[in-house]
Parts: structure tokens; C-alpha cells; sequence
């Protein structure tokens, strides 16, 4: 429940502060980025401090080595938060962490056999993995849109990129309507 809480509260918060006029965080699949980035540290962690020993018996028995699982995708929930929030990288940690929600659903299966509260049954657990996968799937999406619209339109860098001087296959004079650096030769 802690994740979703951290998800939405985290989201809403950018969303809001996006509102308020930071333009950056007006834009959902931004908000969700800076609220997967939060609930991932929040698991990640939770990995290594405070739920360790819950996690490693979450891992079904037929998995070998279930305290190396745990901490191996530990570090690829922390790495990939990270990664979520520059534009650049946020695409590929996306689609780690799909990866990861996928690969990690039959832990939440066995897990929800032994559920001591509502929310830790099979259903609530399943329904909590398709919110956190819209997300991630959410980000992706719109980043792959992105790069795709910024390939259509000439290969430009990211706007956070630094710029080169000059790009091989493009001038750095201006067309009619274009911005400077985008002109072709």
C-alpha cells in the first residue's frame, strides 16, 4: 500500500507544483516520472533496510538464491528510479522497471498466499501491479513518442543535451520557421 500511496501522492504533488508554474511538471507522464522515481527509492530500499527478510520469503521456492534475487533487483529499482528523471534515460528505466513489475508478479502470487491483510491478497496485489505498469508503460510510451517526433524532425538533441557546434548533415543556419541549429544542409 506504502508504494501506491508514495506513486499517487508523489504524482499529485508534481502535478500541483506544475499547476503552480514550474511548466516542467505540467505534463502527467512528467508527474508520473518524479512519482515512479519516489516509489522505486521507497522499494529499492526496502530491499536492503527494513522489509529484507519479508522480501527474500516473497521469492518462490523453485528461484535459486533468493537473497541474491532480492538484491540484485534492489539495485535495478534504485538504478532505474534514478534514471527516471533525466529526460534522456527515463525511456530505458521505463522499460526496466515494466520488465521488472512483469518478472517479479509470480513473488506478489506466492506472496498473497500468506496475505495477513486485505490489501496483500492476490487481487488488491494484481490490481496495484496494473497501476504501477500503466505508469511505467505511460512513461515509455510518451518517451518513445518524443524521441520518435524529435527523429522526424531532424535528429535535434534534447533540449537538457548540450549542443555540439555543428552536426554532421545539418548547418547551423536557421530555415524559414525553423529554430537556429536546425537548418539543413
Amino acid at each position: 500500500m506504502e508504494p501506491l500511496i508514495a506513486l499517487v501522492g508523489t504524482t499529485c504533488l508534481a502535478l500541483i507544483i506544475g499547476a503552480c508554474g514550474v511548466h516542467r511538471l505540467r505534463r502527467l507522464p512528467t508527474a508520473l516520472r518524479g512519482g515512479l522515481a519516489v516509489m522505486f527509492l521507497l522499494t529499492g530500499g526496502a530491499h536492503f533496510i527494513g522489509m529484507r527478510d519479508e522480501l527474500v520469503a516473497m521469492v518462490p521456492p523453485a528461484l535459486p538464491a533468493p537473497g541474491l534475487l532480492v538484491t540484485v533487483t534492489g539495485i535495478a529499482e534504485i538504478v532505474a528510479a534514478l534514471a527516471l528523471l533525466p529526460r534522456r534515460t527515463a525511456a530505458p528505466a521505463a522499460g526496466l522497471l515494466t520488465f521488472l513489475l512483469l518478472a517479479m508478479f509470480p513473488a506478489n502470487v506466492y506472496a498473497a498466499d500468506t496475505a495477513e491483510t486485505w490489501w496483500d491478497e492476490l487481487i488488491p496485489r494484481t490490481l496495484t501491479q496494473l497501476v504501477f505498469l500503466a505508469a511505467t508503460t505511460t512513461v515509455l510510451v510518451d518517451r518513445g513518442r518524443a524521441e520518435l517526433s524529435r527523429r522526424r524532425q531532424g535528429l535535434r538533441p534534447l533540449p537538457d543535451a548540450p549542443r555540439s557546434p555543428a552536426t554532421p548533415g545539418r548547418s547551423n543556419a536557421a530555415e524559414p520557421g525553423r529554430p537556429p541549429g536546425t537548418g539543413r544542409v
